[in-house]
């Protein structure tokens, strides 16, 4: 890998932990009613360009990693737009809690896909992602995500506060 490549890959791994970091905190701002704004901003944009960067490396053919990062692009355009452009007013709410919880899990699906093909104890457990401890994983994940938009949903209501 040359060093314009591994400086980019950096970039976009760390463009990653900061929108997981971030989305986390916007995921329990949903749960206890806040909107903390400048988390959101920050998980917004960052995920968003994590999906974009993701586009930019050299690829030969339609990847599962490009695949995920148009879905996860599609939902990042839905949350931006419930959120920025309709204010977040009625069923936009909802809308936009579930399409930012599944942003975020397809950031932590990515991210569990790589840590199992780059950390070498991972790999030697599940060396084709085909195996038992990658499929409990990512299960685990979805789960947890699925818990977490439930309970975002339900926290993140019209009549919450408006900011924190």
């Amino acid at each position: 890998m040359g060093s314009g490549l591994a400086a980019f890959t950096l970039f976009h791994v760390i463009l990653s932990l900061i929108g997981i970091a971030s989305g986390l905190v916007v995921v329990f701002g949903f749960i206890t009613a806040k909107r903390l704004n400048a988390w959101t901003a920050l998980f917004l944009w960052t995920t968003l360009a994590t999906s974009v960067t993701g586009f930019l490396f050299p690829f030969h053919k339609i990847t599962p990693g490009i695949v995920v990062g148009i879905i996860s692009v599609v939902f990042l355009a839905l949350a931006f737009y419930c959120r920025y452009s309709r204010q977040l007013a009625g069923a936009w709410r909802r809308i936009y809690v579930i399409s930012a919880v599944i942003a975020l899990y397809l950031n932590v699906f990515v991210l569990i896909a790589q840590l199992f093909d780059k950390v070498p104890a991972l790999k030697a457990m599940a060396p084709t992602q085909s195996e038992a401890p990658f499929k409990v994983a990512q299960l685990a994940a979805l789960l947890l995500f699925i818990v977490l938009a439930i309970l975002g949903a339900r926290g993140f209501r019209a009549d919450a506060p408006r900011s924190a």
